[in-house]
């Protein structure tokens, strides 16, 4: 039992971290965020940090259900593969957006990040449909990142 609680832990910590991490290296930018104009729809600060704690707890989840599946080894590892190149590319979007203020290269690295997510729901269907369900709320949120990544490239 505690086992199997250690490997939740650890799968749940993974995305969190990366969460944390990308926190880390661009809250000085997104402090400065709010001095550029932005698009209609804006939430406001707190429900991005709400927003992607949640998100990064589904894909704890998400990656826990494929990891721990009866599923060939093969199949996880591919699945986990995506799962792991979608984390490292959605840790590097905030930097650009953020941190570096390249608006428009980061509108295109976000579609870029939605394409691997649309990857990884697929890889982690053929193991688990509710890990694969368990991401739609992230790429809706991704999508909706898209509209305002857009609307802050036309604004500014």
């Amino acid at each position: 039992m505690k086992n199997k609680i250690f490997r939740f832990v650890i799968y749940l910590a993974i995305p969190l971290g990366a969460g944390f991490l990308s926190y880390l290296l661009t809250k000085d930018g997104i402090a400065d965020f709010a001095t550029v104009n932005q698009p209609p729809l804006t939430p406001p600060p707190i429900v991005f940090s709400i927003a992607w704690t949640i998100l990064y707890a589904l894909m704890g989840v998400s990656s826990w259900l494929v990891g721990t599946s009866p599923a060939s080894d093969r199949m996880k590892k591919s699945a986990l593969t995506v799962y792991g190149i979608q984390l490292a590319v959605n840790i590097l979007w905030p930097v650009f957006f953020f941190n570096l203020k390249m608006y428009l290269p980061s509108f295109i690295w976000i579609i870029f990040l939605i394409v691997w997510v649309i990857i990884m729901i697929k890889e982690f269907g053929k193991i688990s449909s509710l890990a694969a369900k368990l991401q739609l709320p992230y790429l809706i949120w991704l999508l909706f990142a898209s509209y305002l990544n857009l609307g802050v490239y036309f604004l500014n």
